[in-house]
């Protein structure tokens, strides 16, 4: 009886520089993030964006950060002005993950950049940006898969899986994911 292998782990290798920084500050990020971050105070939005820029996230002015929100590699990450990242949320940036302004992502959201190819024995490990554009809701619990980019003003609706790429100004729900309706336009004016 032939003996047969869909995966052997002892084979698995993380490409050379594939987290984008040394392991010395991928630990120290961790821990960062572990004491400083997760147990800062709610109010201290402005003390979470100082951490992460630190460790060489791109983030706007007026973003909200939730003390929950876990960064993998925050030097994969940009968010633009006036953004609200909720509790829980995992910003799973083994790829880079850019989010626009003025967009929400809402609590227990994973953006998930990375995965392995299961095709290969070795198991080999990828990654692929997400991006997020201005204007966007990523309701409750949704889950976003690499490569995949959510149009200007989209809406998914809570417990959503994004497996393809959305166009902007509609509301989409469901797994599979499914186009609701378009999404209301309206204009206000900007102070």
């Amino acid at each position: 009886m032939k003996n047969i292998h869909y995966q052997q782990l002892n084979t698995f290798s993380v490409p050379p520089n594939f987290r984008g920084k040394s392991g010395v500050v991928v630990q120290l990020w961790w821990i960062v993030e572990a004491l400083f971050f997760n147990t800062s105070p709610q109010v201290l939005y402005g003390w979470r964006r100082f951490l992460l820029r630190l460790f060489g996230a791109q983030i706007g002015k007026g973003v909200i950060i939730r003390p929950s929100v876990r960064t993998t590699y925050p030097w994969k990450v940009s968010i633009g002005d006036y953004s609200w990242i909720g509790d829980n949320v995992v910003l799973y940036s083994l790829g880079e993950i850019k989010i626009g302004s003025n967009t929400v992502i809402s609590q227990k959201s994973y953006l998930c950049t990375g995965s392995h190819d299961f095709e290969k024995p070795t198991f080999d490990i990828f990654a692929k940006e997400i991006i997020i554009e201005d204007e966007a809701w990523i309701a409750s619990d949704v889950f976003i898969a690499p490569g995949v980019k959510v149009g200007k003003g989209a809406v998914v609706g809570a417990r959503s899986s994004v497996f393809k790429n959305i166009e902007g100004g509609y509301v989409y729900a469901g797994n599979p994911l499914r186009k609701i309706k378009r999404r209301k336009e309206e204009s206000i004016a900007v102070v």
